[in-house]
């Protein structure tokens, strides 16, 4: 029985299906939606605003709200109650390390453009070659 599901969520339309799917599928299990907010890496891009804030916990959690709004609205929708959870990292490692007592990790199949699942790596992928606890991908 599944009883604890983690969600990975980012700002894309899959992954709001993920977490529709989940709401549906998993009535009785509770839900916990992760935003893993990009640290400061060689690429940098949108990281780089995180390398140069004051205070970098205030700025993960000012990436991490509206997607946290979505995901509230899209349990509201459901009729469900969600924990929320926000990490800094590399997305595919930092899910795998945030499983322990779950269950089972729900995902989008993928998100962003191509430019970046081909510099950055395919999520969804990494996520169900190392997760020690199953994995559904959604499309």
């Amino acid at each position: 029985m599944v009883s604890r599901v983690l969600v990975a969520m980012d700002d894309s339309k899959m992954a709001e299906t993920a977490l529709s799917f989940a709401c549906e599928t998993f009535p009785a299990a509770e839900l916990t939606v992760l935003h893993v907010v990009g640290g400061p890496t060689s690429y940098m891009g949108e990281a780089m605003s995180l390398a140069l804030s004051d205070d970098m916990d205030s700025a993960v959690a000012d990436r991490a709200e509206p997607v946290f709004e979505r995901a509230r609205e899209i349990a509201v929708e459901a009729n469900r109650e969600i924990e929320t959870a926000i990490a800094l990292g590399s997305p595919g490692k930092t899910i795998i390390d945030h499983t322990d007592g779950f269950d089972l990790v729900v995902l989008g199949s993928h998100s962003g453009g191509l430019a970046s699942r081909l510099l950055l790596g395919n999520i969804a992928e990494t996520v169900t070659k190392r997760s020690p606890v199953p994995v559904l991908v959604v499309r």
